[in-house]
C-alpha cells in the first residue's frame, strides 16, 4: 500500500524552501519605512550632487578581465581537495587532474589570444 505520510518531511522541506525567498522580500517591506522624496529619486544617495548623466558606458574589457579572473580563481580552488588526498587517490585521479589543468590552460590561452587579459589598450 502506498503510504503518503512517509513523504511529510519532503513536503515540509519543499514548503519552507519555497517560502524563504518570498519572506526575504516581504519582511523588509513591512519593517523598513517607505520615505519618498526628491533625495530618494536622485541617481546617487551619497550626499553629493550628481553631475551629468548616470548612464556612463564602461568598456567591456574590464568586465571580461574580472570574469576570467573569477573563473580561473574558482577553478583552482577545485584543486585543493585533490591535493589534500593526493596519496590515497592513485594514478587515475592524477590523470584526471592533468586533463583538468590542460582544459584550464587551453581556456587561458584562448582568453589571452582574444585579448581578455589586456587591461588597457
Amino acid at each position: 500500500m502506498f503510504l503518503l505520510h512517509q513523504y511529510d518531511p519532503f513536503w515540509v522541506f519543499l514548503l519552507v524552501s519555497i517560502s524563504i525567498p518570498y519572506l526575504a522580500f516581504l519582511i523588509p517591506g513591512f519593517i523598513a519605512p517607505a520615505r519618498k522624496g526628491p533625495e530618494r529619486l536622485t541617481s546617487y544617495e551619497s550626499g553629493i550632487e550628481p553631475k551629468g548623466d548616470a548612464w556612463i558606458q564602461f568598456q567591456i574589457r574590464y568586465y571580461m578581465f574580472a570574469l576570467v579572473f573569477v573563473v580561473f580563481d574558482v577553478e583552482t580552488i577545485f584543486l585543493y581537495p585533490w591535493a589534500v588526498s593526493f596519496t590515497e587517490l592513485g594514478l587515475l585521479a592524477f590523470i584526471e587532474v592533468i586533463i583538468f589543468i590542460s582544459i584550464l590552460v587551453v581556456g587561458l590561452v584562448h582568453a589571452w589570444r582574444k585579448g581578455a587579459l589586456e587591461w588597457c589598450q
